[in-house]
């Protein structure tokens, strides 16, 4: 008696725990659905438009200029906002490549201009460098566009 007792509760058993099988549910954020139809239009769009919309990141090679780099993540930051604070129009970006953080500051499309900010930064700043890396092209403005 115990052994069918023990087969029937085994029975039982088996069947609530098994899986059903060739079911498989996807749940994803229904902002993928949107961003897959702006890269859709995107990449329809001319290529040889030579039109860009405004606030669009255009990104080529340009000049930077490395106002602080050190190990500690909180120092990176407070640096970052003291170059923020006496220079709020250029953009900063920390960069993390082992073992050390960088700041580097603006997107300037010369050396020239990079030297510039440099030599006015030597005071606040001491060591300095400008590297070569992609940038975001900044807009550019002109006196007869307007």
């Amino acid at each position: 008696m115990r052994i069918a007792i023990t087969c029937v509760f085994c029975f039982f058993a088996a069947g609530a725990f098994a899986q059903s099988r060739g079911v498989v549910t996807i749940v994803k954020d229904p902002m993928i659905d949107s961003l897959i139809a702006k890269r859709i239009v995107l990449n329809n769009m001319p290529s040889g438009s030579g039109t860009v919309k405004p606030g669009a990141v255009v990104s080529q090679v340009g000049y930077r200029v490395q106002v602080f780099y050190g190990s500690d993540r909180r120092e990176v930051f407070s640096q970052q906002a003291k170059f923020k604070s006496l220079y709020p129009t250029l953009n900063t970006y920390i960069t993390y490549k082992e073992p050390n953080y960088y700041l580097r500051a603006g997107d300037f499309r010369t050396r020239l201009e990079a030297q510039r900010l440099m030599n006015e930064l030597r005071p606040e700043f001491p060591t300095l460098f400008i590297f070569r890396e992609k940038i975001n092209a900044p807009n550019l403005e002109y006196e007869n566009d307007k």
